[in-house]
C-alpha cells in the first residue's frame, strides 16, 4: 500500500463528483467540487445536484487528510453547515478518491460519510 503525502496528493485545481453519500447528506451525483490548494490550505467551491452554492474550506496534513468546514445555499434556500474528515485514496489510474465522514453544525447535528472521486475534464 502505498504511503501518501503532502507531496503524493495534491488538491489543486482539481475536480470532483460524489460517487456516495448517507441519506442525510444533500450532495448527488450531480454535485461538482472545485477544489485548490496551496501549501496546506485547501478549499473549494460546489455546486449542483440541490446545492446552489458552496464553499469549504481546510488543511491537509502531511498524509493528504483534509480538516475542513463546509456550507452551502440549498435549493430550499437553507444555509447549512458542517465540519468534515476526508481520507484520500490514490486509484490505480491516479485520481483521487476521497473517503469523507461529516457532521453537519445546523439542523439536526447528524453524522454521515460520503465518497467523492476526481473527474477528469
Amino acid at each position: 500500500m502505498e504511503v501518501l503525502t503532502i507531496q503524493t496528493v495534491n488538491y489543486n485545481r482539481k475536480t470532483f463528483v460524489s460517487v456516495e453519500n448517507t441519506d442525510n447528506g444533500e450532495i448527488t451525483r450531480e454535485t461538482v467540487f472545485n477544489y485548490r490548494q496551496q501549501d496546506r490550505m485547501v478549499w473549494a467551491d460546489y455546486s449542483g445536484g440541490g446545492i446552489l452554492l458552496g464553499h469549504l474550506v481546510g488543511t491537509v496534513d502531511d498524509s493528504g487528510k483534509l480538516d475542513m468546514r463546509y456550507h452551502h445555499l440549498n435549493e430550499n434556500g437553507e444555509l447549512m453547515t458542517g465540519v468534515c474528515i476526508s481520507t484520500p485514496e490514490i486509484l490505480d489510474d491516479g485520481r483521487i478518491r476521497i473517503y469523507e465522514r461529516w457532521q453537519w453544525t445546523c439542523k439536526d447535528q447528524s453524522i454521515g460519510h460520503s465518497i467523492i472521486e476526481e473527474v477528469r475534464i
